[in-house]
């Protein structure tokens, strides 16, 4: 009965992540990113805690349902699913959630104002309330290789973003982790929010350590992305029984 009742609880948490992490690929088509394919949504299984599942390749966002959904093991090996794969996925995700175990999900895409801002290869500062999220959590990667091609090159994004739960990825854009798929979608479209203040401010006035340390500490209390994720569902997912199945 006992296993029985373990085997019920993560196939809920299973479900859980996979409809996450479809409802977060209509967020990003809701915000018009990734038309042309370009991010990709993480979530580690439950029970295979080293494989994960994200968007099989070649799926509109604005349609992604969890029977979309393909999971990779360590090899880059379909386990479930089926259809093509993001080799991208595979190589950054790979080794970003090997190698932070407390992380479910990872998410970038190419976005308006995260790439540009990631050009310019500077840091985030605490310029507005949004950005006090990121105060003392972001990293950057300051490498040329914008075209990840192996996994190798994705345990370097994984070192440089450390312990953070946010990453610019120089020349290349942003990504953010979460210890909820939910987590993980809401601090991007959040961080992007933050670039477009930077980008369009010319010369801000940071607020101070302490008020940035004390606004964070308010602001991530309920989960540092959750509450977004879930106002951004619903404003732009009415219905959300598409999400579950094709069936549906």
């Amino acid at each position: 009965m006992l296993a029985e009742k373990e085997d019920e609880a993560l196939a809920a948490e299973r479900r859980k992540r996979q409809t996450h992490v479809a409802l977060g690929y209509r967020i990003l088509a809701a915000q018009r990113w990734g038309d042309m394919g370009d991010g990709h949504i993480s979530a580690r299984d439950p029970e295979r805690t080293d494989c994960f599942w994200f968007l099989r390749f070649g799926v509109s966002y604005h349609n992604a349902t969890v029977d979309d959904l393909v999971l990779i093991n360590p090899e880059g090996e379909l386990v479930a699913g089926e259809g093509p794969i993001n080799p991208a996925a595979y190589y950054i995700h790979t080794p970003l959630l090997a190698a932070r175990p407390e992380v479910v999900s990872a998410c970038h895409v190419h976005t308006g104002w995260g790439t540009p801002f990631s050009a310019e290869v500077r840091p985030i500062e605490p310029i507005t309330q949004e950005s006090c999220i990121f105060f003392e959590d972001h990293a950057i990667f300051d490498d040329e290789e914008v075209q990840i091609q192996s996994v190798e090159a994705g345990a370097r994004i994984a070192a440089a973003l450390g312990g953070n739960m946010a990453v610019i990825l120089r020349n290349h854009g942003i990504m953010t982790v979460g210890e909820q798929v939910a987590d993980a979608v809401g601090l991007f479209v959040t961080l992007e929010r933050v670039c477009e203040a930077h980008m369009k401010v010319r010369d801000p006035k940071p607020i101070s350590a302490e008020a940035a340390r004390f606004a964070k500490q308010d602001l991530i209390k309920y989960g540092p992305g959750r509450s977004t994720f879930y106002s951004l569902v619903k404003r732009h997912i009415p219905d959300k029984t598409v999400v579950d199945s094709k069936s549906a």
